[in-house]
Protein backbone atom coordinates (compact mmCIF):
# COMPACT_ATOMS: atom_id res chain seq x y z
CA UNK A 1 0.00 0.00 0.00
CA UNK A 2 1.72 3.54 -1.20
CA UNK A 3 1.60 6.58 0.35
CA UNK A 4 -2.02 8.05 -1.25
CA UNK A 5 -3.56 4.27 -0.67
CA UNK A 6 -2.77 4.58 3.09
CA UNK A 7 -4.20 8.38 3.40
CA UNK A 8 -6.94 7.16 1.69
CA UNK A 9 -7.52 4.58 3.85
CA UNK A 10 -7.77 6.39 7.03
CA UNK A 11 -9.59 9.19 5.59
CA UNK A 12 -12.16 6.47 4.73
CA UNK A 13 -11.97 4.90 8.57
CA UNK A 14 -12.28 8.25 10.26
CA UNK A 15 -13.76 6.28 13.40
CA UNK A 16 -11.60 3.78 14.04
CA UNK A 17 -8.70 6.72 13.84
CA UNK A 18 -10.47 8.35 16.70
CA UNK A 19 -11.23 5.41 18.63
CA UNK A 20 -7.38 4.48 18.75
CA UNK A 21 -6.42 8.13 19.78
CA UNK A 22 -8.95 8.26 22.19
CA UNK A 23 -7.49 4.77 23.63
CA UNK A 24 -4.10 5.92 23.49
CA UNK A 25 -4.97 9.32 24.83
CA UNK A 26 -7.00 8.05 28.02
CA UNK A 27 -4.06 5.43 28.11
CA UNK A 28 -1.50 8.56 28.76
CA UNK A 29 -3.75 10.45 30.99
CA UNK A 30 -4.30 7.58 33.05
CA UNK A 31 -0.26 7.05 33.51
CA UNK A 32 0.06 10.88 34.10
CA UNK A 33 -2.11 10.34 37.02
CA UNK A 34 -0.99 7.39 38.36
CA UNK A 35 2.57 9.19 38.67
CA UNK A 36 1.68 12.91 39.65
CA UNK A 37 -0.98 11.67 42.15
CA UNK A 38 0.87 11.24 45.06
CA UNK A 39 3.59 13.85 44.62
CA UNK A 40 0.89 16.17 44.11
CA UNK A 41 -1.09 15.09 47.26
CA UNK A 42 2.21 15.90 49.23
CA UNK A 43 2.78 19.39 47.40
CA UNK A 44 -0.62 20.69 48.05
CA UNK A 45 -0.36 19.61 51.80
CA UNK A 46 2.85 21.20 52.22
CA UNK A 47 2.14 24.37 50.82
CA UNK A 48 -1.22 24.59 52.86
CA UNK A 49 0.64 24.13 55.85
CA UNK A 50 3.22 26.81 55.40
CA UNK A 51 0.84 29.38 53.96
CA UNK A 52 -1.18 28.45 56.56
CA UNK A 53 1.44 29.45 59.46
CA UNK A 54 3.28 31.91 57.48
CA UNK A 55 0.49 33.86 56.79
CA UNK A 56 -1.67 33.55 59.97
CA UNK A 57 -4.72 31.66 58.36
CA UNK A 58 -7.09 30.33 61.27
CA UNK A 59 -5.97 26.97 61.94
CA UNK A 60 -9.14 25.46 63.37
CA UNK A 61 -10.67 26.06 59.85
CA UNK A 62 -7.81 25.51 57.83
CA UNK A 63 -7.87 21.63 58.81
CA UNK A 64 -11.62 20.64 58.25
CA UNK A 65 -11.56 22.46 54.95
CA UNK A 66 -8.37 21.09 54.15
CA UNK A 67 -9.96 17.50 54.91
CA UNK A 68 -12.82 18.22 52.43
CA UNK A 69 -10.28 18.98 49.58
CA UNK A 70 -8.23 16.03 50.18
CA UNK A 71 -11.57 13.70 50.24
CA UNK A 72 -12.45 15.09 46.95
CA UNK A 73 -9.44 14.88 45.24
CA UNK A 74 -9.03 11.31 46.17
CA UNK A 75 -12.14 10.45 45.24
CA UNK A 76 -12.11 11.27 41.82
CA UNK A 77 -8.99 9.57 41.74
CA UNK A 78 -11.02 6.93 42.43
CA UNK A 79 -13.19 7.08 39.68
CA UNK A 80 -10.12 7.95 37.21
CA UNK A 81 -7.30 5.52 38.28
CA UNK A 82 -9.30 3.10 40.62
CA UNK A 83 -7.60 0.22 41.74
CA UNK A 84 -10.40 -2.47 42.04
CA UNK A 85 -13.96 -1.08 39.97
CA UNK A 86 -16.10 -2.98 41.90
CA UNK A 87 -14.60 -1.73 45.28
CA UNK A 88 -16.49 1.66 44.42
CA UNK A 89 -19.30 2.35 47.06
CA UNK A 90 -22.73 1.32 46.41
CA UNK A 91 -25.41 3.58 46.52
CA UNK A 92 -26.63 1.71 50.17
CA UNK A 93 -22.51 1.78 51.44
CA UNK A 94 -22.79 5.42 50.82
CA UNK A 95 -25.09 5.99 52.98
CA UNK A 96 -23.63 3.64 55.96
CA UNK A 97 -20.28 5.10 55.55
CA UNK A 98 -21.77 8.93 55.27
CA UNK A 99 -23.46 7.73 59.28
CA UNK A 100 -20.04 6.30 60.12
CA UNK A 101 -18.03 9.21 58.67
CA UNK A 102 -20.66 11.47 61.27
CA UNK A 103 -19.68 9.43 64.15
CA UNK A 104 -15.73 9.65 63.43
CA UNK A 105 -16.18 13.30 63.32
CA UNK A 106 -18.00 13.39 66.29
CA UNK A 107 -15.01 11.34 68.16
CA UNK A 108 -12.45 13.44 66.69
CA UNK A 109 -13.69 16.32 67.70
CA UNK A 110 -13.98 14.98 71.50
CA UNK A 111 -10.52 13.84 71.30
CA UNK A 112 -9.73 17.21 69.68
CA UNK A 113 -11.37 19.21 72.67
CA UNK A 114 -9.32 16.96 75.26
CA UNK A 115 -6.11 17.98 73.53
CA UNK A 116 -6.93 21.62 73.23
CA UNK A 117 -7.38 22.31 76.92
CA UNK A 118 -4.93 20.35 77.93
CA UNK A 119 -2.57 22.29 74.82
CA UNK A 120 -4.23 25.24 76.59
CA UNK A 121 -2.85 24.73 79.87
CA UNK A 122 0.77 22.85 79.29
CA UNK A 123 2.28 24.47 76.27
CA UNK A 124 5.27 26.19 76.60
CA UNK A 125 4.87 30.09 75.52
CA UNK A 126 8.29 29.59 73.69
CA UNK A 127 8.84 26.16 72.10
CA UNK A 128 12.50 25.02 72.75
CA UNK A 129 12.97 24.10 69.36
CA UNK A 130 12.23 26.27 66.32
CA UNK A 131 9.19 25.11 63.78
CA UNK A 132 11.92 24.21 61.46
CA UNK A 133 13.10 21.00 63.95
CA UNK A 134 9.98 21.12 66.02
CA UNK A 135 7.48 19.62 63.16
CA UNK A 136 9.72 16.73 62.00
CA UNK A 137 10.45 15.64 65.66
CA UNK A 138 6.55 15.95 66.33
CA UNK A 139 5.89 13.32 62.86
CA UNK A 140 7.77 11.57 64.31
CA UNK A 141 6.78 11.27 67.39
CA UNK A 142 3.29 11.06 66.99
CA UNK A 143 3.78 8.68 64.06
CA UNK A 144 5.23 6.02 66.44
CA UNK A 145 2.49 6.90 68.90
CA UNK A 146 0.05 6.05 66.22
CA UNK A 147 1.78 2.85 65.16
CA UNK A 148 1.57 1.49 68.82
CA UNK A 149 -1.69 2.44 69.08
CA UNK A 150 -3.29 0.32 65.89
CA UNK A 151 -0.90 -2.35 66.53
CA UNK A 152 -2.65 -2.46 70.07
CA UNK A 153 -6.23 -2.05 68.31
CA UNK A 154 -5.04 -5.28 66.59
CA UNK A 155 -3.20 -7.39 69.42
CA UNK A 156 -5.65 -6.66 72.56
CA UNK A 157 -8.70 -8.49 72.77
CA UNK A 158 -10.86 -5.80 74.03
CA UNK A 159 -9.55 -2.69 72.18
CA UNK A 160 -9.86 -4.75 68.55
CA UNK A 161 -13.31 -5.23 69.42
CA UNK A 162 -13.59 -1.68 68.84
CA UNK A 163 -11.16 -1.42 66.24
CA UNK A 164 -12.48 -4.50 64.20
CA UNK A 165 -15.47 -2.48 63.15
CA UNK A 166 -13.07 -0.36 60.54
CA UNK A 167 -11.81 -3.93 59.19
CA UNK A 168 -15.51 -5.71 58.56
CA UNK A 169 -16.14 -3.94 54.82
CA UNK A 170 -14.86 -6.12 52.14
CA UNK A 171 -13.56 -3.41 49.89
CA UNK A 172 -10.89 -0.56 50.87
CA UNK A 173 -11.66 2.69 49.42
CA UNK A 174 -11.78 6.21 50.97
CA UNK A 175 -15.62 6.14 51.58
CA UNK A 176 -15.18 3.39 54.47
CA UNK A 177 -12.07 4.90 55.60
CA UNK A 178 -14.53 6.85 58.28
CA UNK A 179 -16.01 3.51 59.24
CA UNK A 180 -14.80 3.40 62.95
CA UNK A 181 -16.19 2.83 66.64
CA UNK A 182 -16.38 6.36 67.78
CA UNK A 183 -14.66 5.36 70.84
CA UNK A 184 -11.59 3.44 68.68
CA UNK A 185 -11.42 7.17 67.34
CA UNK A 186 -11.23 8.81 71.11
CA UNK A 187 -8.81 6.56 72.66
CA UNK A 188 -6.48 6.68 69.34
CA UNK A 189 -6.63 9.69 68.31
CA UNK A 190 -6.76 11.73 72.10
CA UNK A 191 -3.73 8.91 72.98
CA UNK A 192 -1.57 10.35 70.02
CA UNK A 193 -2.31 13.58 70.42
CA UNK A 194 -2.34 14.16 74.28
CA UNK A 195 0.92 12.95 74.18
CA UNK A 196 1.73 14.96 71.71
CA UNK A 197 0.73 18.11 74.24
CA UNK A 198 2.16 16.92 77.49
CA UNK A 199 5.39 16.35 76.16
CA UNK A 200 5.07 20.37 74.89
CA UNK A 201 5.15 20.14 70.85
CA UNK A 202 3.63 24.01 70.10
CA UNK A 203 -0.08 24.00 68.60
CA UNK A 204 1.47 24.59 65.07
CA UNK A 205 3.73 21.69 64.96
CA UNK A 206 0.74 19.53 66.18
CA UNK A 207 -1.61 21.37 63.44
CA UNK A 208 0.82 20.97 60.53
CA UNK A 209 1.73 17.18 61.45
CA UNK A 210 -1.93 16.84 61.53
CA UNK A 211 -2.63 17.89 58.01
CA UNK A 212 0.06 15.57 56.80
CA UNK A 213 -1.55 12.51 58.88
CA UNK A 214 -4.99 13.45 57.38
CA UNK A 215 -3.69 13.67 53.82
CA UNK A 216 -1.70 10.50 54.66
CA UNK A 217 -4.50 8.39 56.54
CA UNK A 218 -6.80 9.17 53.66
CA UNK A 219 -4.59 8.28 50.67
CA UNK A 220 -3.43 4.95 51.88
CA UNK A 221 -6.93 4.00 51.93
CA UNK A 222 -8.05 5.14 48.61
CA UNK A 223 -9.29 2.71 46.04
CA UNK A 224 -6.73 4.08 43.43
CA UNK A 225 -3.93 2.30 41.33
CA UNK A 226 -0.64 4.16 42.29
CA UNK A 227 2.18 2.90 43.38
CA UNK A 228 5.13 4.47 45.37
CA UNK A 229 8.12 2.24 44.32
CA UNK A 230 10.97 2.59 46.73
CA UNK A 231 9.19 5.22 48.70
CA UNK A 232 6.88 2.23 50.26
CA UNK A 233 10.27 1.91 52.71
CA UNK A 234 9.51 5.23 54.07
CA UNK A 235 6.35 6.37 53.19
CA UNK A 236 2.93 4.29 54.15
CA UNK A 237 1.11 3.96 50.53
CA UNK A 238 -2.05 2.08 49.19
CA UNK A 239 -0.54 -1.18 48.28
CA UNK A 240 0.87 -1.77 51.93
CA UNK A 241 -3.04 -0.56 53.58
CA UNK A 242 -4.65 -3.27 51.52
CA UNK A 243 -2.27 -6.01 52.66
CA UNK A 244 -3.43 -4.32 56.21
CA UNK A 245 -6.73 -5.10 55.43
CA UNK A 246 -6.38 -8.86 54.16
CA UNK A 247 -7.88 -11.67 55.37
CA UNK A 248 -4.25 -13.79 55.43
CA UNK A 249 -2.70 -12.36 58.27
CA UNK A 250 0.82 -13.32 57.57
CA UNK A 251 0.62 -10.66 55.46
CA UNK A 252 -1.81 -8.09 56.99
CA UNK A 253 1.16 -5.93 59.29
CA UNK A 254 1.55 -2.45 58.40
CA UNK A 255 0.44 -0.58 61.00
CA UNK A 256 2.13 3.09 60.10
CA UNK A 257 -0.90 4.94 58.11
CA UNK A 258 2.02 7.72 57.77
CA UNK A 259 5.25 6.35 57.83
CA UNK A 260 6.52 2.93 56.90
CA UNK A 261 9.79 3.13 58.74
CA UNK A 262 7.82 2.11 62.48
CA UNK A 263 6.70 -1.06 60.41
CA UNK A 264 10.23 -1.88 59.05
CA UNK A 265 11.84 -1.00 62.93
CA UNK A 266 9.54 -3.82 64.82
CA UNK A 267 8.74 -6.29 61.92
CA UNK A 268 5.25 -5.29 60.66
CA UNK A 269 6.44 -4.41 57.33
CA UNK A 270 5.36 -7.75 54.85
CA UNK A 271 4.77 -5.47 51.14
CA UNK A 272 7.10 -6.31 48.40
CA UNK A 273 6.79 -5.55 44.79
CA UNK A 274 3.68 -7.00 43.11
CA UNK A 275 2.16 -8.34 46.20
CA UNK A 276 -1.56 -7.72 46.45
CA UNK A 277 -4.34 -9.04 49.11
CA UNK A 278 -6.35 -11.84 47.46
CA UNK A 279 -9.45 -11.03 49.64
CA UNK A 280 -10.03 -8.27 52.09
CA UNK A 281 -12.16 -7.99 55.38
CA UNK A 282 -12.24 -10.45 58.26
CA UNK A 283 -11.05 -13.93 58.32
CA UNK A 284 -14.05 -14.84 59.57
CA UNK A 285 -17.23 -12.09 58.97
CA UNK A 286 -19.24 -13.48 61.88
CA UNK A 287 -17.00 -12.38 64.07
CA UNK A 288 -19.05 -8.63 63.76
CA UNK A 289 -21.95 -7.26 62.49
CA UNK A 290 -22.05 -6.55 59.10
CA UNK A 291 -21.14 -2.74 58.70
CA UNK A 292 -24.80 -1.72 57.47
CA UNK A 293 -25.99 -2.79 61.17
CA UNK A 294 -24.54 0.64 62.51
CA UNK A 295 -26.23 0.16 66.04
CA UNK A 296 -24.99 -3.22 66.11
CA UNK A 297 -21.50 -2.62 65.50
CA UNK A 298 -21.71 0.22 67.83
CA UNK A 299 -22.93 -2.22 70.75
CA UNK A 300 -20.86 -4.66 69.91
CA UNK A 301 -17.71 -4.02 72.23
CA UNK A 302 -20.17 -4.56 75.12
CA UNK A 303 -21.24 -7.82 74.21
CA UNK A 304 -20.03 -11.08 75.54
CA UNK A 305 -17.84 -12.59 72.69
CA UNK A 306 -19.65 -16.09 71.44
CA UNK A 307 -15.79 -16.93 70.07
CA UNK A 308 -12.35 -14.75 69.94
CA UNK A 309 -12.31 -12.38 67.28
CA UNK A 310 -10.68 -13.46 63.96
CA UNK A 311 -8.22 -10.49 63.43
CA UNK A 312 -5.52 -10.07 66.09
CA UNK A 313 -2.32 -11.42 65.34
Amino acid sequence: MDEYEQQADGAAHPSANSAAWGILSEFTWSAVLRVAAYPFLLLVTVLVGASSLLLHWDLALVSPLFLIGTLIYLAVLEKLIPYQRDWHPSRAEWHWYGIYFLLTTVGSALAQLLVTTVVGMVSPARPALGLGAEIPVALLTGSLGSYFMHRLGHTNPLLWRLHGVHHVPQKVNVANNGVNHVLDIVLAQGAVQLTLALIGFSRESVFAMGLFVAAQGYFVHANIDVRIGPLNHILASPEQHRLHHSTDLAEAGHYGSDLSCWDHLFGSFTWRPGREPAAVGLGDPTSFPDTGEILASLLHPWRRARKPGSRPA
